[in-house]
């Protein structure tokens, strides 16, 4: 079979339910419908990416996220919003939908200025209490691939509505260490795809939120 192609958020999902991850992402006979939350999480986005790379004014219930919009803008270095990033499986640039792609990740801003780099993620939920820095790591692993002459990448998740700033600093020293942890969680995924085997993980969210009404630890099964 053909190596899975993967990005942080396929791999989070597959850790969270690997069963749920396949009928949601593999075999497609469960959907997500679109909630409010995404729905405002890809507004926000799209008016973050337009505030800053054509200086179109802010909607009217995004305002509160200019200061914070400002302070982005006003940094030193080039500024590439929305960058879709693509690496083959030895670790070398592409494009983002080449037939050869193994991950892909898009930077929501990405600043870079000689060899140090800015990498910023915005969040709308409302608390940082369950911020996961994993997916910033990736960003910055793709961006060195990307631009020998970076060195160092200064990353942040920046959660617009609770105004929380979570940093990560990243060397190229930590590639190496870091591309070990996510290759071998890829490996566990690739392995599930090989052997076609699913393992549910029950949780307290089974009765509730998992959309797999199939699953036997899902409390509306059908």
């Amino acid at each position: 079979m053909s190596k899975p192609t993967w990005s942080y958020s396929r791999i989070k999902a597959f850790e969270t339910c690997a069963k749920q991850f396949y009928h949601l992402k593999v075999k497609k006979d469960f959907f997500e419908p679109e909630t409010e939350a995404m729905s405002y999480g890809t507004a926000f986005h799209l008016a973050a990416e337009e505030y800053i790379r054509d200086n179109k004014p802010l909607e009217h219930r995004f305002e509160y996220a200019k200061p914070a919009l400002n302070a982005l803008n006003a940094r030193r270095g080039q500024k590439m919003c929305e960058l879709r990033m693509g690496l083959t499986e030895d670790l070398e640039p592409c494009d983002f939908f080449a037939k050869n792609v193994w991950w892909r990740g898009v930077i929501d801003l990405a600043i870079i200025d000689g060899e140090v780099a800015d990498v910023i993620d915005y969040k709308t939920s409302k608390s940082a209490r369950y911020a996961d820095t994993g997916q910033l790591e990736l960003m910055a692993l793709a961006l060195f691939k990307l631009h020998p002459e970076i060195r160092k990448v200064r990353a942040g998740l920046v959660f617009v509505v609770s105004r929380d700033f979570v940093r990560a600093t990243y060397t190229r020293d930590d590639e190496m260490r870091l591309w070990g942890k996510w290759i071998k969680k890829y490996n566990r995924m690739q392995k599930a795809f090989e052997v076609d085997t699913w393992n549910p993980q029950p949780s307290g969210l089974c009765r509730k939120h998992c959309l797999v009404t199939s699953c036997v630890h899902n409390g509306n099964r059908k």
